[in-house]
């Protein structure tokens, strides 16, 4: 009996992790935290929520040892916990992607272009990031873009590019990418770019998906 107790005690501990991601607004908060550190205000206004559902949910997942919080003035500001959190959350979404054919039906959807998604590899895209064949924008907020971004990366924030597209090549193909395959900024950015006549495709990877691919980032 006490090797039943000791055993229901081990899969209840890991459970308060499956617990505390079961929201999807904590998967989102975790996607947006990947990015970098951000005030309670900067994540109810992402994720259209009051200030005290975003609070609920950040303590949640403070419990469950996932993110972290300090002081800041007036300010609270939480972070992921470690890296692993990061590579948590695309592990779920892999697994997700990959049973769930309601998910696999919806990211086909969110890609009604499919011409648009960068066929390249990542590997590949290295090299020729390197080289200077091609082009990788980040279309993230400058802030994120500090704390990590690709290798070779410029940073070019959705909001300004229309403003700076005269820093942009013409003659190269142009990769924008933003936090992952469920962020939208690098679609909105490749139609832009399209729209004005670039040779544009999106990245579906952000900083996330590479660290957990084992490839490099680039971090403050």
């Amino acid at each position: 009996m006490e090797k039943r107790i000791l055993k229901d005690l081990l899969y209840e501990q890991v459970a308060r992790i499956g617990k505390a991601v079961s929201s999807p607004k904590r998967l989102e908060l975790l996607e947006l935290l990947a990015q970098g550190e951000k005030t309670v205000e900067v994540l109810a206004a992402e994720l259209s929520a009051d200030i005290k559902l975003t609070s609920a949910h950040l303590k949640a997942l403070r419990e469950a040892r996932l993110v972290a919080a300090r002081r800041d003035g007036k300010y609270m500001v939480y972070r992921l916990a470690a890296p692993d959190v990061a590579g948590l959350w695309v592990t779920l979404r892999q697994v997700a992607a990959a049973h769930l054919a309601e998910l696999h039906l919806a990211l086909e959807q969110m890609a009604a272009a499919p011409d648009t998604l960068a066929a390249v590899g990542r590997e590949e895209l290295l090299e020729q990031a390197r080289c200077g064949e091609l082009v990788v924008i980040d279309v993230r907020p400058v802030d994120e873009y500090a704390t990590a971004h690709l290798p070779h990366a410029r940073s070019l924030p959705l909001a300004e590019l229309e403003q700076r597209l005269n820093e942009l090549p013409r003659g190269r193909e142009i990769l924008a990418y933003c936090r992952g395959p469920f962020c939208l900024f690098a679609d909105e950015a490749v139609a832009l770019l399209q729209a004005r006549g670039y040779r544009a495709r999106k990245l579906s990877d952000g900083v996330s998906e590479w660290q957990a691919a084992g490839l490099p980032v680039v971090a403050a």
